[in-house]
This record gives structure tokens, sequence and C-alpha cells, in this order.
């Protein structure tokens, strides 16, 4: 029993102990995801990091009353302090898609982005997890990758581009359509994360649900253009900010909980990965106390599924090596 309570003590004491950073928080992203950070008792450390107004965001949001310790971090001078000693960086910086815009639209402005923010992560927390957020994230997951390996210090397992909200979407779309209790609904989401490369496995979702076909590929389509949907909506002032938050502060949840010690977390990200012949692909994931513990691969997919994996595999991988290009091609 001694030992059981220690234990548990320990594990206590462990889920209140991370440092951890963002990047990009003043922004539309940043601000709420840096909220629902400051709010968890999973967080003991929240180190603020932008190129403006991150100081006021780190002040007004010290005085909730949680333990989370805030501070911020504003220019270039202080992005290492801001990465010091961090066990996890979430990185929504980067600049937000336009009515008529597709993700790649974005590439110059955020490849750069990423690739700075990388850089300084290779430096300063070599040995955090990384989750990064900002699009076109089927091109910045392979940027951060190969700026960690001019580093010599990547490692797959940490690396997650966070997909997180076309599982959050598809859960909702489908409680929707079924008069279900979305907190209850799992649709694991595959492949990356823009347009058609987004293959939500509906056949794979608990509980069990069925559509005829052309509501099947309607539902698909809503799931694919979703985020089209709201930069639509928001007519020129942005993309998704807050649903954002929420998926982002969901992955960084499950991977506090399982670097924890916590058993039988599984999320979907995109990631380096043999499961596919893309080199990147999201799949649902086992993660652990060091990042992916195991990947857990496609499992079964429906006849429409297999021909969705197929249709989205050049567009994936044209994305894949426009990234790598890039940072081959960096001065």
């Amino acid at each position: 029993k001694i030992v059981a309570l220690y234990e548990e003590t320990i594990s206590l004491k462990s889920t209140h102990n991370a440092k951890v950073a963002v990047l990009g928080a003043s922004g539309g992203i940043g601000q709420p995801l840096s909220l629902l950070l400051k709010n968890s008792p999973l967080v003991s450390e929240l180190s603020l990091y932008d190129i403006a107004h991150t100081p006021g965001v780190a002040a007004d949001l010290s005085h909730i009353e949680t333990r989370a310790t805030v501070t911020g971090y504003m220019g270039a001078d202080q992005l290492g302090a801001a990465l010091k000693g961090c066990e996890v960086v979430v990185i929504p910086a980067g600049v937000p898609r336009k009515p008529g815009m597709t993700r790649d639209d974005l590439f110059n402005t955020n490849a750069t982005i990423v690739a700075t923010l990388a850089d300084a992560c290779a430096r300063h927390c070599p040995q955090a997890m990384i989750c990064i957020i900002s699009n076109p994230v089927n091109s910045t997951i392979p940027i951060t990758s190969e700026v960690m390996k001019k580093h010599g210090v990547y490692n797959p397992n940490r690396v997650f581009g966070v997909t997180t909200l076309d599982i959050v979407r598809a859960n909702t779309f489908v409680a929707e359509l079924k008069g279900l209790d979305p907190a209850r609904v799992n649709v694991p989401v595959v492949g990356g994360h823009a347009g058609k490369t987004i293959i939500p496995l509906i056949s794979r979702c608990t509980p069990k649900v069925e559509f005829p076909a052309d509501q099947l590929s309607a539902l698909t389509g809503r799931i694919q253009e979703a985020g089209t949907e709201v930069v639509k909506a928001k007519a020129g002032a942005g993309s998704a900010t807050l649903s954002m938050a929420y998926a982002g502060a969901r992955f960084t949840f499950s991977l506090l909980d399982a670097m924890n010690g916590k058993e039988g977390v599984v999320e979907c990200a995109f990631v380096r990965s043999e499961e596919t012949e893309c080199k990147y692909f999201s799949t649902p994931l086992l993660l652990g106390k060091n990042g992916i513990e195991k990947n857990l691969g496609l499992g079964k997919l429906s006849v429409f599924e297999e021909k969705l994996v197929a249709e989205a595999m050049d567009e994936l991988k044209g994305s894949i090596k426009n990234g790598e290009d890039f940072v081959a091609n960096m001065k």
C-alpha cells in the first residue's frame, strides 16, 4: 500500500511538472491555445513567445488562478530564453489563410518562420516534443525534420504535425448527422492536413455508424473542406483559430498525459512514417514517455477509403518534397 501511495504521489508530482512553450502566442490561435494550456493542471510553466504583444498576453494570463507560471518573451533575441528547459513546444506561428487561398499559398511566409523556430528548438531544447500547427503542415513537418537533422538532433518520435482538428471536425459532423454526443464519437483521420489528403476513416468510427454512399461522399468532402468553410465565413478576418486552439490543446494534453506515464493514449498526427509509400503520413499513434511509442498504422480500410488514400498520394508527396527542398536550398 505504501509503495502504491508513493507511486501515486510521484505520478501526481510529475503531472504538474511540464514546461510548455507556445511559439506564436500572440496570434489568433496562440492566445486561446495559451489560455487553454494555462487552465490545465498538467502544465507547471508556460513560456509564451512571439514577435509582438507577448508581454501583454503573458501579464493577462498570469492573473488566472491556476498554478502554471506564465512568462512572455518577445523578439528573436529572446527566443532562446523562451525555449530553455521546455519539454513540449507548440508552434502555431505564421500567417492565416484568406478567402481564395489554399494552405499551400502560405508556403513561402510560413516555411521561413517554421524553419527559424525549428532551428531555435534544435539549439535550445533538442529533446523537446515539437508540435507543429503552422500550415501547410504537409510541408512544415518535413521542414522541421530537415532542420533538426542539420543539427544532428532529429528524433522522428518527437516531431508531430497537429492534425487533431480534422478528427475533432469529423467527430462533430458525424455526431450531428447521427444525433450522438460528439464527446463519445471517435473517427480516425489519416493522410495529411490539406484538402483531399485529409482522409476520415468513417468505417472505423466508434460507435459504429453507417451512411449511404452519397451521404458518405458529402460528409467526407465537408471534413476535407471544413477549414475553407471557416475561412469563407470569417470573410477575410482569418481562418479557424478557436477550434484549432481547442484541437492543439487536446493533442498537447494527450502528449503530456502519455509523458506522465498514462497508458493507452492514442492520437492521430502527421509524422515520419513507414506505413505507406509517403515519407510522412498521419495514422493513429500510441503515445508514451518518449513521444511515439508505436505507430498503429492504417489498419483495415473500406474500398472507398482505399481509393481516397490512393488519390492523396501525389499531392502529399509533392508537399513533402516542397518542404525538404526548401531546407536543402536554405542559405
